[in-house]
């Protein structure tokens, strides 16, 4: 079997492909690698440029006429840059979404799996594939809106999709062949790293909501756990769809989400170290939090998470000491801003 893989050098892209290369099945990476970094994709076929670029795809399917899927990991997804740039997020995870499906479409691809995001759900505790979507950024109303493009194009041609809805990413690829490239990452397990080997005290933000212990409660997964979920799904796709139900969207993550005080615990067992933190006010925009229902990802993939949050913060940890081996000092360039392509 052969993959292709949009985003494919980046973060979840290139665990992604590594976790396919283990198990035998050969990738092929579209990155125009303005994010994503060289250092991922070493030994890979890559081909450097853009999702919508439509001579590049026939390329890549005059090169490889045996793609049997695609999965979809080209994306912009920084909330605040959305909030300020709302059109480059629209133009890029919207239009440039749409170009790809035609190009796949046109040259015999009828398989997508697209990583988008749990972020397009009104916040609650055990979110259901039916739960009303309340996307609150624009970058999450791109996934929305980019997820009802592809429902209405997979009824009405011969598309079959998978969308797998997720929250936060953690861990590393298990061998650290890649991780989180950014080295100032915003989400609380990364600020929490950087607040622990700056001796600085984490901010826990509102300690007084509806949750088990009073802290705001988030979604963890794995991000090789996420890996196998998506090759599941490109094993699957032609069991999951069908003529009558050619779209299909499936929540992953831990199930049970976990506190920010849950977060701390399992820190502090990992490192064995006390991690200084601070009460603080709830900001302005945030909520209790929210985790989804894994049961339909269960039933049709066959699949649940394998890796534990503490597991995912020593890989987070682990990859953190080895990031700036890996990530050459000739690249990093790309993460300092490269001009747009």
């Amino acid at each position: 079997m052969k993959i292709l893989i949009t985003g494919g050098a980046g973060f979840i892209g290139s665990t992604i492909a590594s976790a396919c290369l283990d198990e035998g099945i050969e990738v092929v990476i579209l990155d125009d690698l303005s994010t994503g970094r060289p250092e991922f994709v070493a030994g890979r076929h890559l081909y450097s440029g853009d999702i919508a670029d439509g001579p590049l795809i026939d390329t890549i399917f005059t090169e490889h006429p045996d793609i049997h899927a695609a999965i979809g990991c080209a994306a912009r997804i920084v909330v605040p840059e959305s909030v300020a740039e709302p059109l480059y997020y629209y133009t890029e995870n919207v239009s440039k979404g749409l170009a790809l499906v035609g190009h796949l479409l046109r040259n015999g691809c009828e398989r997508f799996l697209f990583s988008s995001s749990a972020a397009i759900y009104e916040a609650g505790q055990g979110i259901t594939e039916e739960a009303p979507l309340k996307p609150l950024s624009p970058y999450a109303r791109t996934k929305a809106h980019f997820e009802n493009a592809l429902e209405d194009i997979a009824a009405g041609t011969d598309l079959r999709v998978v969308s797998l809805r997720y929250f936060n990413p953690i861990g590393c690829d298990p061998d650290l062949r890649s991780g989180l490239q950014v080295r100032q990452p915003t989400h609380a397990l990364g600020v929490m790293i950087d607040a622990f080997h700056a001796g600085r005290a984490f901010p826990v933000t509102g300690t007084d909501w509806e949750t088990r212990d009073g802290s705001g409660i988030r979604d963890y997964v794995h991000v090789h756990d996420l890996a196998r979920a998506h090759l599941s799904a490109v094993r699957r796709i032609d069991t999951i769809t069908s003529s009558d139900a050619p779209y299909r969207a499936i929540n992953l993550g831990s199930g049970t989400g976990t506190t920010v005080f849950e977060l701390i615990k399992a820190f502090e067992n990992v490192t064995g170290k006390p991690l200084a933190t601070e009460r603080a006010d709830r900001r302005p925009g945030d909520n209790a939090g929210a985790y989804p229902d894994i049961s339909l990802a269960r039933e049709l993939l066959d699949w649940e998470p394998a890796l534990t949050v503490e597991q995912g913060i020593a890989d987070s940890l682990a990859w953190y000491a080895r990031r700036d081996v890996v990530l050459s000092e000739a690249a990093a360039a790309h993460e300092e801003g490269l001009p747009r392509p």
